[in-house]
């Protein structure tokens, strides 16, 4: 596993002493990996005429569903006259994995359905060329049907009308979760959308019965919010499932107010540490905060100018403390942090789709080297008390920040490489300019 952070080889392996820190026959496994649920969707644009969305009984400007067979006559259409600009593989739970292990060089198994008969240049055949080949898709339950499509049709006076086919994408059975892939997992990510989209869907009981396993046996749950309008919708039946089954929650600012009613985003972090125990809010122009506990005796004060906020002043006292889960402390302290964006944010904002992911992606990142290296040093300082993630919550912010930067500076929700191993000459170019 490639380590989190800008860190050098010397932190790990101190050359100037005389022994090893750990001794090598007692190394626990050499891997680990995190899973995730997702329903398996296809992004296309397709920049097209209002003669076009006449031709289908589509209105303009607005987002509705449409029955398999006419997707599939409008898919075939706009293929047919050439009119797609790109097929990109989406989904927030598709999109974190694959960010997983484009920066972490790991393992990820992604769970869904798959078209079980897939041809060339098809949709289902763009979401797999556009998955990393670290995500493992061995696992997904194979279906007679098509997998999920947003289509996103631009007409020239660039007004976008979006398209969903939602197909059997949420088709995924309970019995197709495997049991052992969860409960040895790093991580378990999910979304609102398994489980409020349709809650009568086969993926809403597949998606409990994986966080069933992933509590039975320790696994974090990690759970991002859909939309404000859906947490709106189902806010009671979300903060009881919260507060039952997951220790870690990334929202942004919309969800966050919908959530706990705080339209401040450091608020609604706080409010939202009464359901989980690490807390992620993107905040747009504003950067992220992060909030989560930390035992009174680990406690690490910030080097930074500490941040005066009306109704909770200083909050960034104890940035640089690890964050541990709150039943695990004996005095749990609520710690906070907040980021602007890295950089001043691109100086062009290209797309603001999977900003979030990414920065999730980050911090599922963070929590897998705290596994893995717990599982290979165990007599390690950095496991005297039972830390939920690798590095300091300013440390997990700063790494979210730099990673959401690279996709809303590109086209694509997903990333295409990994962070460069030196930031010298971005930094420099940036100053430049």
């Amino acid at each position: 596993m490639r380590f989190p952070g800008q860190r050098k080889s010397k932190h790990y392996f101190p050359v100037t002493q005389a022994t090893p820190t750990f001794d090598s026959a007692h190394l626990g496994p050499s891997e680990t990996h995190i899973c995730g649920i997702d329903e398996l969707v296809v992004d296309i644009e397709a920049h097209v005429d209002d003669s076009l969305l006449e031709r289908f009984a589509l209105g303009k400007g607005l987002s509705q569903w449409l029955p398999q067979e006419r997707a599939d006559e409008l898919y075939a259409y706009l293929q047919t006259q050439q009119l797609i600009r790109y097929e990109y593989a989406g989904g927030t739970g598709g999109n974190t994995l694959h960010n997983y292990a484009m920066l972490a060089d790991d393992h990820a198994v992604l769970l869904g359905v798959m078209s079980e008969t897939i041809t060339l240049n098809s949709y289902a055949y763009r979401y797999l060329c556009d998955t990393s080949s670290r995500v493992d898709l061995s696992h997904l339950q194979p279906v007679p049907g098509a997998i999920g499509r947003c289509i996103t049709l631009i007409t020239p006076d660039n007004e976008r009308t979006f398209v969903i086919s939602p197909g059997c994408m949420s088709d995924l059975r309970p019995e197709s979760i495997p049991e052992d892939i969860v409960a040895t997992s790093s991580a378990l990510l999910i979304s609102a959308y398994l489980i409020c989209s349709n809650p009568d869907a086969p993926i809403a009981a597949a998606t409990y019965r994986a966080v069933e396993i992933a509590n039975r046996h320790q696994v974090p749950v990690v759970f991002t919010l859909g939309t404000g309008l859906l947490v709106t919708k189902y806010r009671d039946m979300l903060r009881a499932f919260i507060r039952d089954h997951v220790q870690v929650l990334a929202m942004n600012e919309q969800e966050a107010e919908a959530l706990t009613g705080e339209s401040d985003p450091i608020i609604a972090t706080q409010a939202a540490l009464e359901l989980a125990d690490l807390v992620l809010t993107t905040a747009g122009a504003e950067g992220l905060y992060l909030g989560g506990y930390c035992d009174k005796g680990s406690l690490r004060p910030t080097r930074q100018t500490l941040v005066r906020h009306p109704q909770l002043d200083a909050y960034n006292r104890y940035e640089y403390s690890r964050p541990m889960r709150r039943q695990q402390c004996q005095q749990p302290v609520a710690i906070f942090t907040h980021l602007a964006p890295y950089m001043g944010g691109p100086r062009k904002i290209v797309n603001t789709n999977g900003a979030g992911d990414a920065a999730l992606a980050a911090i599922l990142h963070d929590l897998a080297a705290q596994h893995y290296h717990a599982g290979r040093c165990p007599d390690s300082p950095k496991h005297n008390r039972p830390y939920l993630a690798y590095s300091s919550l300013s440390q997990l912010g700063r790494y979210a920040n730099r990673v959401s930067y690279e996709v809303l500076s590109q086209h694509r929700t997903r990333l295409t490489r990994g962070l460069p191993e030196r930031e010298d000459s971005l930094e420099k170019a940036y100053w430049a300019s």
